[in-house]
């Protein structure tokens, strides 16, 4: 779909929300942080406003701010309206509005739609008993049966599979994608009249993507609802919006229909997001390396054999029930998979989530237990190694993983978390040399030498995904599995991660695994891609040819719901 697509034409030009000169300051610690700096914009009913900007430009707390729900000890708005229109009302500034009244409108003529699902979903209850208070709440007259079928019918419109079971279950025992999938469902079953979305489809794949968007959009037209959609996926805001606004540092720096934003941006910033899509980012040759340097030949047995052939792998968990714990079924997250990956090859794998992506990349590791098949490592079989055996392996065999706030230890400083791997492979033979080498490293991933005596939380996410990135290269691997490494990053610090990881796998004759959900990036940083589902390989080829002329019916469908724009103007 394109930007241009008249289907997208706003039903309505009655106003549903209309923000003058807001400004929002935050208090850090005793100093006052400017996050919107008077900004302006009017949202109408049926029409969809597209927020885009790197993180940190006053996005999300644009639209707490609009919420009301910034602390008032952290959060003071110095100047400024948000006027909400109620039908057959007058409009009401919700920064001069009373408590109980913003009470009465949270959650049920406005509701927001959060980032992160697991922190915004309370653990003690179940998703049914959230769901269900947020109805009742607003919709007082429904009964506790009526209110439980319409959380079920919302979980279903989301595709929760089996809701009428899934109702039951606590936040933790659901993946990340119905987690967020949860939130959305909360968010629209009350049906507002002004939802706001921030990032909401970020941990989704894009055939869940494809459907949660058409769900919105249908609900759009059917309430003429407004729709504040936050987002750095520009393939989704061709799809959604009517209205685009690109913020900076606090300020709107461009704003206009979806189609002249995207097509013809004014203003240096929007094209610096636009030119920083995989898609529109130089492609470097893809030539594969020189695999006769001295570097490989020590253990590789021909050059004939790849650095990683799986035959037969599998990984099948069980299912346990009743009191004794026995084994009633299993689950075939992996269920024969043979590949091949060559050296120095970038190999993309692609799949919805709960397809085995993951654990296959883990099983490779032998992070998870294999149940049958052969995992071949420059020549030699290590499925059956011992962890002694394999210890001295785990240095040519590294992961970046998909949550670098989860995966780095909070208490360790940036220097212990690159020397510790270091000194227990006994590269370097004291302190200094190491600290040497880390300095070396952390300047490839583009990170200043200061960086090393700093602690994770002090960095952005995209910050932290480099250390990710440094802390796997300083053992000098040989393959590294990246798993989804670029998934919730904005799409310029994407662009600077993908150009990093090509440079670094010419200068340091890298073999990768990546996973990923976004084909963009499997376009540009690929030299063979496959197709993952329900645990098996269902494709396999060049990305040109798997893309362009995808021959399954999953990979049809797939490519089908990737999210697109045309970046070149449209006659006319």
């Amino acid at each position: 779909m394109t930007p241009a697509d008249a289907s997208l034409s706003p039903q309505s030009t009655e106003p549903l929300l209309a923000v003058r000169e807001l400004y929002t300051d935050l208090r850090v610690g005793q100093q006052s942080l400017r996050a919107v700096d008077g900004i302006s914009f009017t949202l109408h009913r049926g029409e969809t406003l597209c927020l885009v900007g790197e993180s940190g430009s006053g996005k999300s707390v644009t639209a707490l701010s609009v919420m009301r729900l910034l602390a008032e000890d952290v959060a003071t708005h110095p100047h400024g309206e948000i006027l909400f229109y109620p039908p057959g009302q007058p409009p009401l500034n919700l920064l001069t509005a009373a408590e109980d009244t913003l009470r009465q409108l949270q959650g049920g003529r406005l509701a927001m739609i959060f980032q992160e699902p697991m922190t915004s979903l309370n653990p003690v209850f179940t998703i049914g008993e959230q769901i269900i208070e947020t109805l009742r709440l607003h919709r007082p007259q429904l009964g506790y049966s009526q209110a439980r079928a319409c959380a079920i019918e919302a979980l279903a419109e989301v595709q929760i599979p089996q809701p009428e079971k899934r109702i039951d279950e606590y936040p933790h025992r659901l993946s990340g994608g119905q987690r967020q999938r949860v939130m959305i469902a909360m968010a629209m079953a009350c049906e507002p009249d002004i939802l706001i979305a921030d990032e909401p489809t970020t941990a989704l794949d894009v055939t869940v993507q494809a459907e949660i968007l058409r769900l919105m959009r249908a609900l759009q037209q059917r309430k003429q609802m407004g729709l504040l959609f936050i987002t750095h996926d520009f393939g989704v805001v061709a799809q959604m919006a009517h209205t685009v606004a690109v913020m900076q540092r606090g300020k709107i720096v461009e704003m206009g229909a979806a189609h002249r934003v995207l097509t013809q941006p004014q203003h240096a910033y929007t094209r610096s997001l636009i030119d920083a899509l995989p898609e529109h980012l130089p492609r470097q040759a893809r030539s594969q390396i020189d695999v006769s340097d001295a570097h490989y030949t020590q253990e590789k047995p021909s050059h004939n054999v790849p650095l990683l052939r799986l035959r037969g792998l599998k990984v099948h968990f069980p299912v346990r029930k009743g009191l004794l714990r026995r084994v009633v079924d299993w689950v075939r997250a992996v269920d024969g998979v043979d590949l091949d990956i060559e050296r120095g090859q970038v190999m993309a794998l692609v799949g919805e989530s709960g397809c085995g992506k993951t654990t296959l990349g883990r099983a490779v590791l032998r992070l998870l237990p294999v149940s049958a098949g052969s995992i071949q490592f420059a020549g030699a079989e290590i499925r059956h190694d011992s962890r002694k055996t394999l210890q001295p392996l785990r240095r040519r065999l590294q992961v970046v993983f998909q949550d670098p706030a989860a995966s780095l230890n909070p208490r360790l400083s940036i220097a212990n978390t690159l020397l510790e791997p270091m000194a227990v492979h006994g590269i370097g033979s004291s302190t200094e040399e190491r600290l040497a080498r880390a300095r070396q490293i952390l300047d490839q991933v583009q990170l200043p030498p200061d960086a090393l005596w700093r602690y994770p939380h002090e960095f952005s996410g995209g910050q932290k995904q480099r250390i990710g990135i440094a802390r796997a290269l300083v053992l000098e691997p040989e393959f590294i599995v990246c798993d989804e490494i670029t998934s919730a990053l904005d799409v310029s610090v994407q662009a600077e991660i993908l150009q990093i990881l090509m440079e670094l796998r010419h200068s340091h004759r890298l073999t990768l695994l990546f996973i990923t959900h976004n084909i963009g990036v499997v376009e540009y940083l690929a030299d063979e891609m496959a197709v993952m589902y329900q645990g098996r390989i269902i494709e396999q080829g060049p990305p040109d040819q798997v893309c362009n002329h995808p021959q399954h019916p999953y990979t049809q469908k797939l490519l089908a719901a990737v999210p697109r724009f045309q970046r070149n103007p449209l006659p006319g």
